[in-house]
């Protein structure tokens, strides 16, 4: 019990681009994803049955893929998008990366524009 309250609290300190690591680390050598809800689901045999019809998608990343020349607006914005602190956002700046997950159409929309407006280059996914 007590490795797992030590677990929790090395997860819960993580900046944002070591939890990114974590997840893509997660997702590429176990097959595990996290759900929208936050929690953990694992992935599904490949193939099946019978395929699943597409639905139409409704939640957007915002995927920020170059800032630009103009750095500190992009920083600015994302810190806007995020309520992140200033490190974590020009972390996540020059690392690029998800700026955020699971928004609506519009709101993924109103996002990208302010972050192409202050210079970056962004792509919804």
């Amino acid at each position: 019990m007590a490795d797992l309250k030590k677990l929790a609290e090395e997860i819960v300190g993580l900046t944002l681009l070591e939890a990114q690591e974590l997840k893509t680390i997660l997702k590429d050598e176990y097959g595990i994803e996290p759900a929208a809800g936050g929690a953990v689901m694992m992935a599904g045999p490949a193939g099946g049955a019978a395929a699943p019809v597409e639905e139409e998608k409704t939640e957007f990343d915002v995927v920020l893929t170059d800032a630009g020349a103009n750095k500190i607006n992009v920083i600015k914005e994302v810190r806007g998008i995020t309520g992140l602190g200033l490190k974590e956002a020009k972390d996540l700046v020059e690392a690029g990366g998800k700026v955020k997950e699971g928004a609506s159409k519009a709101d993924a929309e109103e996002m990208k524009k302010k972050l192409e407006a202050a210079g970056a280059k962004v792509e919804l996914k």
